[in-house]
């Protein structure tokens, strides 16, 4: 499969752009008119530039309000054409793209378009170039990709073809299969977009909401499989219009947007293997059996606050690292793993972000294949040297450049705990509380990086997306949108700070970056769980009393109920699938808290109830200008 780029999807000098295109393992790149004029360069030192790159430059674009348009504009149309046709031979580039005419000047008629694209394609084959009509969602006369076909096919030119775009054809709702009769050497090339659906004015829509394939909600991967059935082996290219691509990091956008691509044709090889984009087979992705661990690094002399919480929350201390200052903390099926070490990312972790969560260990059906496959998807592996007796685990760089790892039930790495381990018996453990399994983990990111790691994990992950929620903080709103499993083996929510006031954007000042914010711990009881909790000294987040009056009028609670609720700090939730309710510990360190949760049939993660938690654990929040935990 070959991939390429437009130039518009990226910030930064053209440069940059080609710089960052190049990294992240484009093979071709369309070049935005606009970023040929404001360049210093020559149009001839800029092909040369991409070509340096190991770039082909796939297509130039774009050619407005040509077809239809009456004397004198009609000529001067043609003219513009020849200005074009210039830069391109001299940048080196043989496709021109023409958008349908949106002027208010153009004129209808299928027969009028018809002649001028003619006329067009004799003047570009007379210079060994080619032409590719698109139509535009909100063009004037043409917005439609049969109509622009029906007008490529009567031209009956060779050197005018089709470009489809994804956004232009779902945005109307456009019947995609329409797409599987078009012969493919008429198909000139093909451009990719998603988006969040939006109700609103399609231009606007697609100027400012774009995504990469995967990030949004269109069809897009039905768009893919009709292109594909045509048999076209030519380019696929994003042409992204998103503000905040166009002023985020030019290197992570390419690099989110190769591996959209590289996903989407895994897709279309899987769901029509007969009529699939060719490319190299990828493993399947990863099926989440569960969370095997949490790791915290964390500073020798800083350690205690952190695992007496973690005892009195019922974890017994059960092993230690035979080699490394690393202890093991279990409970029911959850792992959690706290590193002391002195040397290694742990104790770089710690330098940066203080005592954090920063690594999570998966157990998947195969390590191996998951760990290929998300570094065959543009994953940074992660390696560093071993003691003797330590097991090599396959591990990728993840969000805030912590780690995710892979184990598996069927290697070596099943049994790492007896491998690496050696039981231990501390002097005191609390009762455990009927904590079973970790229920969701949730990590806090910059709102720019939100549709990074959505891509990032279902991508790599047999998981999808739920919709985005507004979590209310009060100091500003915080988008949030989880990653999750059908089985609910994995469950990841991801939360967008954009400011410092609410709770995620002070985690993130505080930690100096992204990471896991909260791990949620499911019991089968939360009402013996908290009592269990209370007889070791745990002492919940206070919530305030005001809560519990209205969630009974909310929710037609019995008062016996609603006194339980409260009298434990409790909160409630009920969806169309069953009841919730959360616990919580009070902040720790920037930010980082715990929470308990049974859920009976519920779907979601309380978001009704974030106002009232955050409010809560704001304050305990350390005052700016103290030193760190």
């Amino acid at each position: 499969m070959k991939t390429s780029i437009a130039t518009v999807t990226l910030s930064g000098s053209l440069q940059e752009k080609l710089d960052a295109i190049a990294k992240a393992g484009f093979q071709g790149v369309e070049i935005f008119e606009n970023d040929l004029l404001i360049s210093d360069e020559s149009p001839r030192q800029i092909g040369a530039m991409a070509r340096d790159r190991g770039l082909e430059i796939t297509l130039f674009q774009p050619f407005r309000d040509f077809e239809g348009m009456p004397e004198p504009l009609r000529s001067r149309t043609f003219d513009r054409a020849e200005r074009k046709f210039d830069l391109m031979q001299e940048v080196g580039v043989n496709l021109v793209l023409v958008c349908s005419n949106v002027s208010p000047a153009s004129l209808g008629g299928l027969d009028r378009a018809v002649a001028d694209f003619h006329e067009l394609g004799e003047r570009a084959a007379a210079r060994g170039l080619r032409v590719g009509y698109e139509a535009l969602a909100w063009g004037r006369h043409i917005h439609d990709h049969r109509d622009a076909w029906e007008i490529v096919r009567r031209a009956n030119h060779p050197a005018i073809g089709l470009v489809l775009d994804s956004f232009h054809t779902l945005a109307r709702r456009i019947e995609v299969n329409s797409i599987r009769a078009i012969p493919k050497e008429k198909i000139f090339a093909v451009q990719l977009a998603d988006a969040p659906l939006i109700d609103m004015d399609l231009m606007q829509w697609s100027r400012h909401y774009r995504n990469m394939p995967g990030e949004g909600d269109l069809p897009v991967l039905d768009f893919a499989r009709a292109v594909a059935a045509t048999g076209y082996k030519g380019y696929l290219s994003l042409e992204i219009f998103n503000d905040q691509f166009r002023g985020g990091s030019a290197t992570t956008v390419a690099a989110d947007g190769h591996r959209s691509l590289l996903y989407l044709g895994d897709q279309v090889r899987r769901a029509q293997p007969e009529a699939a984009l060719p490319m190299q087979a990828l493993p399947a992705r990863g099926i989440v059996e569960g969370i095997a661990f949490i790791e915290f690094a964390v500073e020798e002399t800083e350690a205690m606050p952190l695992e007496a919480l973690v005892a009195v929350l019922g974890f017994e201390k059960t092993a230690t690292h035979r080699s490394k200052n690393v202890t093991l903390y279990r409970q029911g099926y959850i792992n959690l793993v706290i590193n002391k070490e002195a040397r290694g990312l742990a104790s770089d972790a710690y330098t940066l972000h203080g005592t954090s969560a920063y690594a999570i260990g998966l157990t998947v059906e195969d390590a191996a294949a998951a760990h290929a496959r998300a570094v065959a998807l543009g994953a940074e592996p992660f390696t560093q040297p071993l003691d003797p007796g330590e097991l090599g685990v396959p591990a990728v760089r993840g969000v805030g450049g912590g780690l995710l790892y892979f184990l598996d039930r069927t290697s070596d790495l099943s049994r790492i705990w007896e491998i690496e381990f050696a039981p231990t018996k501390d002097a005191y453990t609390a009762s455990p509380t009927g904590l079973r399994v970790v229920d969701h983990i949730a990590q806090t990111v910059g709102h720019d990086e939100m549709l990074t790691w959505v891509l990032f994990y279902t991508s790599i992950l047999e998981a999808e997306k739920t919709p985005t929620v507004d979590i209310i903080d009060p100091g500003g709103v915080v988008r949030s949108r989880a990653v999750q499993n059908a089985t609910g083996t994995l469950r990841i929510t991801l939360n967008g700070a954009e400011s410092r006031r609410t709770l995620a954007g002070h985690f993130i000042a505080g930690t100096f970056g992204a990471g896991v914010q909260h791990i949620a711990f499911h019991t089968d009881d939360i009402f013996a769980t908290a009592a269990a909790l209370r007889k070791n000294g745990f002492r919940p987040l206070a919530i305030s009393p005001n809560y519990y009056g209205d969630v009974e009028a909310r929710f037609g609670l019995a008062p016996e109920l609603t006194e339980r609720l409260k009298a434990e700090n409790i909160l409630y939730d009920r969806d169309e699938h069953g009841d919730f309710f959360q616990l919580y510990s009070p902040t720790f360190g920037e930010g980082f808290f715990f929470e308990i949760v049974e859920r009976r049939t519920y779907a979601g993660y309380g978001a009704s109830n974030a106002i009232f938690r955050i409010a809560a654990l704001k304050k305990h929040l350390r005052p700016e200008g103290l030193p760190r935990l």
